[in-house]
């Protein structure tokens, strides 16, 4: 049985009147990906910022490798390594001057080994003595993880660290994090991107400060059993209109397409086709796709709604 590096029960933070975090309860084990996903406002920088001992939880517990975040700050400071949404290295020190400063506030003092290994590891050997300034969006984030590992912490947290970032450099950026768990490195990573979400190991999903499902996503897509019918269409919200209307279908939609949870394709292909056809509403194209992490949220936000 894995240790568990997080253990966190009944969290919450109130803001004023507002509560962003609505007693939420979970764990992180050792030696894995975990993500905290979820929209804009989900609680999931409060969580991250709590647990690196940035703001105090207003109620609840949580742990960090054994020690507790309240009595126990100073110790789990050199235990865990943070990479904030924003760029938060100095522009104007290169990109070896904002690494040997962090490693200097970590009381590191024998780091050029491991900044060597970092920055090869990054790729950004080549780029040592360029301003952090003059660096990439996608470079930025590589010094910035590279800063959040000179010290070796055990836990790692990343809030939404792609956000911004140009597909290359985000293929690039998960590369680099699933070969860091060689380094018997446990990661804690937000995102809003429920398809980077596939990639974890487990997931919480978050929304209104409040937890709403939690497990592997396998374990979460394993809530739709249905198969689910993807469409193309020019006319994505009258089609899902009326399909709406006409059947009792869930319908979800998705910029120029949307999926609909049908039965059976050889029956209910032909009953969607003939409602969009005569409605005089074009298909481009159609075809069964796996269950995405996005169907579940979509469906539980609506029950939830409900």
């Amino acid at each position: 049985m894995k240790k568990k590096a997080i253990e966190i029960l009944n969290l919450e933070k109130v803001y004023s009147d507002q509560k962003a975090l609505d007693g939420i309860s979970f764990d992180v084990e050792e030696n894995e990906i975990f993500g905290l996903v979820g929209p804009d406002g989900a609680g999931k920088t409060t969580t991250i910022r709590i647990l690196c001992g940035l703001i105090y939880a207003t109620a609840g517990t949580a742990n960090l490798l054994g020690y507790d975040i309240r009595k126990d700050r100073k110790i789990i400071k050199n235990l865990i390594g943070y990479l904030s949404q924003k760029f938060s290295l100095y522009t104007d020190l290169s990109v070896d001057e904002n690494i040997a400063f962090i490693a200097k506030i970590h009381g590191v003092k024998d780091f050029k080994r491991r900044r060597d290994e970092l920055l090869n590891f990054m790729r950004l050997t080549a780029f040592r003595g360029f301003l952090a300034g003059r660096l990439s969006g996608g470079m930025k984030q590589k010094l910035a993880l590279a800063c959040a590992l000179i010290h070796k912490p055990k836990i790692l947290f990343l809030d939404e660290p792609t956000t911004g970032v140009d597909p290359v450099s985000r293929r690039d950026f998960w590369k680099i994090l699933s070969d860091l768990l060689n380094e018997n490195l446990t990661i804690v990573i937000s995102t809003p991107y429920l398809d980077e979400a596939e990639r974890f190991n487990r997931i919480v999903m978050l929304s209104d400060g409040k937890v709403l499902r939690y497990g592997s996503p396998d374990e979460i897509k394993g809530e739709i059993t249905k198969p689910i019918l993807e469409i193309v269409s020019p006319e994505v919200r009258n089609a899902t209109n009326f399909i709406r209307e006409k059947t009792a279908f869930e319908v979800q939609m998705f910029g120029d397409r949307f999926d609909v949870v049908i039965d059976d394709y050889e029956t209910d292909y032909p009953l969607i086709k003939k409602i969009l056809d005569d409605n005089s509403i074009p298909v481009i194209d159609n075809r069964l796709k796996p269950v995405s992490l996005e169907n579940v949220f979509i469906k539980i936000l609506k029950e939830k709604n409900r």
